[in-house]
């Protein structure tokens, strides 16, 4: 089969590698029908996730049908559509029971695919802990409705909900990338009393105005004048940080009003700097971590009832053989790209 490969430090390839096969009775193998690229894919590229594997195939953002169940495996069967959940988690351990499933103690759990085992810009997957990370797509939800469940869509659901966001509150969200899209879905179904984004880029801010016309718009240099006058105690309530420089962190804690909540949903490229004298008396909770992407059932049920609908993010589409291009339009952010569907 096909399958994008990370080479080397800077490398990816297309390759063609052996169809998967069962290796544990709780495995499953998917035949994968839609994929997309993340950015934590970039990050792999260009090396800063250590513990990616050279010569491991790529990608965790997918949905597809499955051929092959282990022998253990009793939530799925041959033939369901099925999203793919980012992590793998054994449901057993102390951190899955509280569902802290990024945690996962088991050794392939977490973020395992396409990092440290074999991922799904391919043909095929193989999903260990199948019974957790497989979800059963509703009849009526699409491909490409369910095709950000696992990942992109599961990081907003996550942030929306450990971020304790209230109806009286202003949220602040930093960056209307695709994650911040979703993050903005999600926190929309809490219903606060003001949304605001701030995004620098041209085409994202025209995006959201014209999917997402009430809520308010700002740029980087100005969002620290416009979030106090914006809301009702000199600052966000609620801040989602999902741009990942350092400049949006400092902005995320100084737009921030005292005792607020600042969620940091992006991945890092450098480490940041907490500067607690410059802080000091905001009295800030700030939240930080990977997803924990154990609520796809209940997303996929918010999808078929019209709550959530990420299919205006994919804005092209690129067959597996054409992956190549699909990550340098992606990279490069040319024609407009938001997220791109593999097939």
């Amino acid at each position: 089969m096909l399958a994008y490969t990370y080479v080397e430090r800077g490398k990816f390839e297309l390759l063609e590698k052996p169809k998967p096969v069962l290796k544990d009775a709780r495995d499953a193998i998917v035949r994968v029908t839609l994929g997309s690229i993340c950015t934590s894919d970039l990050h792999i590229k260009h090396g800063s996730v250590p513990r990616a594997v050279p010569g491991v195939t790529v990608g965790h953002e997918m949905v597809g049908v499955v051929e092959e169940v282990g022998a253990e495996v009793v939530s799925v069967k041959p033939g369901d559509r099925v999203t793919v959940n980012v992590e793998t988690f054994c449901g057993e351990c102390f951190f899955c029971r509280h569902g802290y499933v990024n945690n996962c103690t088991a050794p392939d759990g977490g973020w395992a695919l396409g990092c440290r085992i074999d991922g799904g810009q391919a043909e095929y997957v193989r999903v260990p802990h199948a019974d957790q990370g497989l979800t059963r797509i509703p009849y009526m939800v699409s491909d490409e409705q369910a095709l950000f469940v696992g990942d992109v869509l599961a990081t907003g659901f996550w942030a929306a909900r450990i971020s304790e966001i209230g109806e009286e509150d202003t949220v602040l969200i930093i960056g209307a990338g695709p994650t911040g899209i979703c993050t903005l879905l999600c926190a929309m179904l809490k219903r606060p009393k003001c949304i605001i984004v701030c995004e620098k880029s041209y085409e994202r801010c025209r995006f959201v105005r014209e999917h997402y016309p009430q809520v308010l718009l700002t740029s980087p240099e100005e969002c620290r004048d416009f979030v106090p006058a914006h809301s009702d105690h000199g600052g966000a309530d609620v801040v989602l940080e999902v741009a990942g420089t350092e400049e949006t962190f400092r902005l995320a804690w100084e737009c921030a009003r005292p005792n607020a909540v600042v969620t940091l949903v992006a991945l890092y490229d450098s480490p940041q700097v907490l500067p607690l004298p410059d802080m000091y008396g905001k009295n800030l909770t700030f939240k930080t971590g990977g997803v924990d992407g154990c609520d796809c059932e209940e997303i996929l049920h918010l999808i078929a009832e019209g709550k959530i609908d990420t299919t205006p993010l994919i804005t092209h589409r690129f067959p597996l053989k054409d992956i190549a291009e699909a990550y340098r339009v992606f990279e490069n952010r040319e024609d407009g790209v938001f997220k791109v569907a593999i097939y």
